[in-house]
């Protein structure tokens, strides 16, 4: 497995600084108290979902008798599209529901801290798909712990991120976080195709052949 590939994945995936708007907006009527619990269990469930992710995804689509490389090829168009919405300066993994679900939760006093801003704005089925595609690539047990590792650093990226969400909203503004968010958008779709390549490979081994002339 190369170590830093799934790192790279899950940062542009995820892209705290791309939520930060929608975590602005959520918040603007929180207290210092309130705001601050809500990033700690943002943080705390981004980082849980990626561990578990890549400590049981492989075991829970062997349940359901999905090949992986056909989970390979479906993650890969999964990524590749939550890439196309990232180039239209939109979180991986928004849905046109989620910010209106997110405003009445808050109208309603309900915590938005896990959803929607955790799952599906932070992590969603695009995060899922790419941890459980590196974690069958690895072949020692210290490769999954790194795996789960970049759980924490998820988690710690998002908190920095959120902390300091005013002062990045002040210094990049709007336009400064939907060019992260574009450039995001290109590395992730990157992956995405060498991802769906490689599983395209492993369901039609005829594509690896090479021709002799």
């Amino acid at each position: 497995m190369d170590i830093y590939k799934p790192l790279v994945a899950l940062l542009a995936i995820v892209n705290p600084v791309g939520v930060v708007p929608f975590f602005i907006h959520f918040t603007s009527a929180f207290s210092r108290v309130q705001r601050r619990r809500t990033i700690l269990v943002s943080a705390c469930t981004a980082g849980i979902v990626i561990a578990l992710s890549a400590l049981f995804g492989l075991k829970i689509i062997e349940f359901f008798g999905i090949s992986l490389a056909s989970f390979q090829v479906g993650g890969g168009c999964l990524l590749l599209i939550s890439s196309l919405q990232m180039l239209n300066a939109k979180p991986a993994e928004a849905g046109p529901q989620d910010v209106s679900d997110g405003d009445n939760k808050v109208d309603a006093g309900a915590s938005i801290a896990v959803v929607p801003l955790t799952i599906p704005l932070l992590t969603g089925p695009a995060t899922i798909s790419t941890m459980v595609i590196y974690a069958d690539k690895t072949r020692h047990w210290w490769e999954l712990a790194i795996l789960c590792g970049y759980g924490v650093v998820v988690a710690l990226v998002t908190f920095i991120a959120f902390s300091a969400s005013s002062k990045i909203a002040r210094v990049l503004g709007q336009t400064g976080i939907n060019i992260m968010t574009r450039l995001m958008g290109l590395i992730l779709a990157a992956l995405a195709v060498e991802l769906l390549a490689d599983g395209l490979i492993k369901l039609f081994p005829v594509l690896a052949a090479r021709t002799v002339g």
